[in-house]
Formats: C-alpha cells, sequence, structure tokens
C-alpha cells in the first residue's frame, strides 16, 4: 500500500534528468584553455601553410618576412614551448605562484596573437583564429584573476590551514 506524499515532499526531489554540476578547480581550467589554445595556435599555423605561396616562401627559406635561420628557429620554439608548459605549470605550481604566472604569460600573448594578423590578407581566416585565441586569454586572465581565496580567521588558521572553506569571488 502507498502512503500520500504531501505536494511538497514532491519538490523537493531532485529530478531524474538534472544533471550534477560540480565545482572545476581552478588550475583544471586553465590547463584546459592552455591545452585549447595551443591546439588553435598550431592549427592555424598549419592550416595557414594551404595559403597559396607559404610553402614556396618556406622553401627559399622565409616566413613572414624573416628569414629561416637558427635563431627564428629557437624563437618559434621559445614562443610555442611557454604555452605548452603553462598547460603543466597551472595543474601543479602553488596557487599564488600559479595565479601570478597566469596573468602575466596571458597579458603578454593576447599582443603577440594579434601581432600574427598583421599585414595578413586572409582577414577572414586570421580574424576568426585570432579573436578565438584572446578569447581563451581572457578567459585565462578571467580565471586567474578571479581565483577563489581562503577565509582566514585566527581560529582558523591556528587549528588547520586544510580545513578552511573556500570562498567565492562574490563573497571577497
Amino acid at each position: 500500500m502507498r502512503t500520500p506524499q504531501s505536494h511538497t515532499a514532491r519538490e523537493i526531489l531532485p529530478s531524474r534528468s538534472a544533471l550534477e554540476d560540480l565545482r572545476m578547480p581552478v588550475q583544471a581550467k586553465l590547463a584546459a584553455a592552455w591545452t585549447s589554445f595551443m591546439f588553435l595556435y598550431i592549427y592555424v599555423d598549419f592550416l595557414a601553410l594551404y595559403k597559396p605561396g607559404v610553402v614556396d616562401d618556406i622553401l627559399a627559406g622565409i616566413v613572414h618576412e624573416f628569414d629561416i635561420s637558427q635563431t627564428f628557429v629557437v624563437t618559434a620554439l621559445t614562443l610555442l614551448a611557454i604555452p605548452i608548459l603553462m598547460i603543466l605549470l597551472s595543474t601543479t605550481l602553488p596557487a599564488r605562484v600559479n595565479r601570478t604566472i597566469n596573468l602575466v604569460v596571458a597579458t603578454l600573448y593576447i599582443p603577440f596573437s594579434m601581432y600574427n594578423a598583421v599585414g595578413e590578407s586572409w582577414t577572414y581566416f586570421y580574424g576568426l583564429s585570432i579573436g578565438l585565441e584572446v578569447l581563451l586569454l581572457a578567459f585565462i586572465l578571467r580565471s586567474a584573476w578571479t581565483w577563489p581565496r581562503r577565509t582566514a580567521s585566527p581560529a582558523t588558521l591556528a587549528a588547520s590551514l586544510d580545513s578552511e572553506p573556500l570562498r567565492t569571488p562574490q563573497q571577497t
């Protein structure tokens, strides 16, 4: 025999179709954003090879009006290695250093990303790609800037730093 339930009891039961929305750690968000940035960064360079004349210029030893030399290749590798390393650093550095490094690197990469469009004739391709890169960098900046902070009371600090509740950016 079934017991009748009140109308309010049915309202508080979770819906079977409701999805659980877990809080993603900031480090994971940053690593995912840097990974997305790197995929975009690499594929834009790859797809740019389809632009007429690019491969001919590379075979002639020129990339974007720069002579291909050891200095050029080392510089290019360094500029690629920094965001690649940010994927790892975003998951391993302590919070304070992590936040600072992400703010600095993302800020420096915005003008660098925009420079890649200078003098390009494929406006839509470079406009879209650089727009997406800048959006990802803005997400990184926002995520690092709004990194949740711990609430610090003398009693809590004396007891244990590990058991402190996290404050959301709205509570700061």
